[in-house]
């Protein structure tokens, strides 16, 4: 088995996926566009005690996105910071994250293809802009790539793809989004 890096820690979503990854980056992504108002070494520091947290004193390495979100806000509150994150946000009657799933996306399009696809990911990117939804999480991207491209293994071609569909949503998001501030955490 490989070993975990360090400052790493195997996060699981509400659908079942798992994925390692370092929780600075995570950090960065649940907090958006707040993490240009915080102090970097701050969040940095931030993510280091939140892992430090579960990988020692609960001896965790896998936890879920919820999990982290709520004691990286607890710690960001006891350092004087007031940041907007799901726990907040559902104190405010708002659901903490809204998914949805690419690979499914990319499978119930009409011809598989990526002409079909893109309009649906815009439409479905709107109707989670349309919920309470301060996160909104897609799923699936590794799998919607493969599915897109009709690759078994992951290659240039899949990459470039990954990359168009990242861009796609991020200048969807910053086109659509008028009134509310959403995190956008692709997986």
């Amino acid at each position: 088995m490989i070993q975990l890096h360090p400052d790493c820690l195997i996060f699981h979503t509400s659908s079942g996926d798992s994925f390692p990854c370092s929780a600075e980056t995570v950090t960065i992504e649940i907090i958006g566009d707040s993490a240009n108002k915080l102090d970097p070494d701050v969040l940095r520091q931030a993510a280091s005690a939140v892992t430090y947290y579960f990988r020692h004193d609960l001896g965790r390495e896998h936890v879920t996105l919820d999990e982290f979100t709520q004691a990286l806000s607890r710690t960001l509150r006891q350092l004087g910071y007031d940041v907007l994150t799901p726990e907040t946000t559902s104190k405010s009657a708002a659901s903490p994250a809204s998914s949805a799933d690419l690979a499914m996306l990319a499978f119930c399009s009409p011809s598989g293809f990526e002409l079909d696809f893109f309009p649906r990911l815009r439409t479905e990117l709107r109707s989670r802009l349309a919920g309470s939804s301060e996160i909104l999480l897609f799923q699936g991207l590794r799998r919607c790539v493969k599915q897109l491209t009709g690759r078994q293994r992951w290659c240039p071609c899949c990459e470039q793809k990954s990359d168009q569909i990242v861009r796609f949503l991020r200048d969807c998001l910053a086109f659509e989004e008028h009134e509310k501030n959403c995190g956008l955490v692709i997986l």
